[in-house]
């Protein structure tokens, strides 16, 4: 697939793949300045917690530039960019890759505090590069690990898109998939329409098809239906945060599927990279959920499908309990329950194998 996140150098841009026009047109958004990158992440242009982080990295490098621009290098130009930075890390609030991936470039910054404006931008360039490679790597190592989960003819049911567009490639939810394809394994995907935005009917489907893997969109309300016919071997999701106990925060509907695959004694797995598992936030309850514009669910493009003046609630996600989760797949492999025990375990892991690789630089 076409990568959809491109950093032009030469004019010194982001090109996008509009999410938002998929899957009849192609279109390309540029982002340049702080209002365009925010608007390109509140209007959901670019989405999925992944995609989000790496974007954001991008992001610093291009307001680093713009404040440039503007100050000349000169003046205040520190907390400028301090500012501008803080309205980009804040753009949207339930995914933590956002906030993570800004904190990431401001420490980077803090630890060289003397740097000047030009050769910080350069330095976030690099780390946003880097960002963008090592989450196409986590993607990759999602998919080995989460594929050997999957039997040879499995149907999987996802939820929302966690693929390639939602990630810097390959994806995590769909990574578990094409890890199950690349290891030899038949594998079939039914794709819940997931209202109000239509990302699996739009945007899973679309990836899916292009990569020729055999794919059935489903309305949302027809999970139970085909659980109960025996229709679905397994559910793989993606998360936008996990909380330190485990609890998984995902598009809205995802937990009355974990509910509906219970029943049915349906494994139910969520497949993230490290960086979406946000330690600070002790349950999914404490997770800011986004409550989005009433126009998403009102109207279909621009056809109105509601009666005016009704109220409605257009909450962006949801989080699935701990308990009704079989496995968190990450970059390092499977995490299961107690999840608060093993996403200790393997963030120290993670320390631990950092120091190390420090100390051989060393």
């Amino acid at each position: 697939m076409t990568e959809h996140i491109q950093y032009d150098a030469t004019r010194q841009v982001l090109v996008l793949l509009d999410q938002r026009k998929l899957p009849c047109h192609e279109e390309w958004f540029d982002c340049r300045t702080t209002e365009e990158l925010i608007y390109a992440l509140q209007t959901m242009v670019v989405r999925g917690a992944p995609a989000i982080g790496v974007t954001a990295a991008y992001g610093c490098h291009l307001i680093a530039l713009e404040v440039a621009k503007e100050t000349g290098s000169s003046g205040n130009w520190r907390q400028t960019l301090r500012d501008r930075l803080h309205l980009l890390k804040n753009a949207r609030p339930t995914a933590v890759n956002l906030a993570w991936a800004v904190d990431r470039s401001v420490a980077a910054w803090d630890a060289q505090a003397d740097l000047e404006l030009a050769p910080l931008a350069a330095l976030w360039l690099e780390m946003a590069i880097a960002l963008h490679a090592e989450d196409l790597a986590c993607c990759k190592s999602i998919g080995r690990f989460g594929g050997a989960l999957l039997q040879d003819g499995d149907t999987v049911m996802t939820h929302c898109n966690a693929g390639a567009l939602a990630t810097a490639g390959y994806g995590t939810a769909l990574g578990v998939i094409r890890g199950a394809i690349d290891q030899g394994k038949a594998i079939k995907v039914i794709a819940n329409e997931t209202r109000p935005f239509l990302q699996g009917a739009r945007l899973t489907a679309w990836e899916l098809h292009r990569d020729g893997i055999p794919v059935t969109i489903a309305c949302d309300n027809a999970c139970g239906l085909l659980m109960r016919r025996g229709m679905v071997d397994a559910v793989v999701v993606g998360a936008d945060r996990i909380a330190a106990n485990g609890d998984a925060v995902n598009k809205i509907g995802t937990y009355g599927v974990a509910v509906l695959a219970k029943q049915h004694g349906i494994p139910f797995y969520v497949a993230a990279p490290l960086s979406t598992i946000d330690r600070a936030t002790p349950t999914g309850d404490h997770v800011p959920i986004e409550d989005r514009t009433p126009r998403e669910v009102t109207h279909v493009g621009d056809v109105q499908i509601c009666p005016d003046g009704v109220p409605v609630f257009n909450y962006a996600f949801d989080p699935t309990p701990a308990e009704l989760i079989a496995g968190i797949v990450t970059e390092r492999g499977v995490l299961t329950a107690p999840y608060a025990d093993s996403i200790t375990r393997v963030f120290a892991e993670a320390a631990r194998d950092a120091a190390g690789i420090v100390d051989e630089m060393e």
